[in-house]
């Protein structure tokens, strides 16, 4: 366990804290749940740059580090999405949580047997729209909340505009995760057949 997969698991665990904190509806837990999700994005950016710099790129960290950002998006999205804001589309949320589990599935069994599915440079671009999407619609519903509770100037005046600029993320990061999800199973469909067998 080094410091790269250490920064690794402490994502994870960040994760569940940070819903924990967001669900609740108070401007001061969803403060700390936006703090808790950048610490946790800096941690995705931090460990890699940390492990090839150092040279200890692991075979648990090229298998982690992937599913660590899997589970803190797909925590993060279904949070919007139980806030019903109207630049979370639902069906799309689905679509990328779906395709999460399903990838970290096939990469769990290829593990099991021994074969290690690195992410691609288009899924690494995929996790970034993401994270954006999160952070930027965190900022949003800050500046909201911040307004309301003390009427100050935070609140953004083209809300309306921001909003598209969400969704268009959104639809953005829908579209690299379908993408990135048909390129992994058509990448390793000798592999899926051995599987479905």
């Amino acid at each position: 366990m080094n410091l790269p997969n250490k920064l690794t698991v402490l994502r994870i665990i960040l994760s569940p804290v940070f819903m924990l904190f967001f669900l609740f509806d108070n401007v001061y837990s969803r403060y700390v749940a936006f703090f808790v999700f950048v610490i946790a994005s800096l941690t995705d950016a931090y460990d890699g740059y940390l492990a090839r710099k150092t040279g200890i790129v692991t075979s648990f960290g090229k298998f982690m580090d992937p599913l660590a950002d899997k589970f803190l998006i797909s925590m993060a999205l279904i949070s919007l999405v139980v806030l019903q804001l109207p630049f979370v589309i639902g069906w799309m949320v689905t679509l990328i949580v779906t395709r999460e589990i399903l990838i970290t599935g096939l990469r769990m069994v290829a593990a099991y047997r021994g074969m290690l599915i690195p992410p691609s440079m288009a899924a690494k671009w995929k996790t970034l729209t993401q994270m954006v999407f999160v952070n930027c619609a965190l900022i949003h519903i800050l500046a909201r909340m911040t307004h309301e509770r003390f009427g100050t100037s935070l609140y953004l005046v083209g809300e309306k505009n921001f909003e598209v600029f969400l969704l268009f993320l959104l639809s953005l990061a829908t579209l690299l995760t379908l993408l990135t999800g048909m390129h992994y199973l058509l990448a390793n469909r000798e592999f899926i057949r051995r599987i479905l067998r």
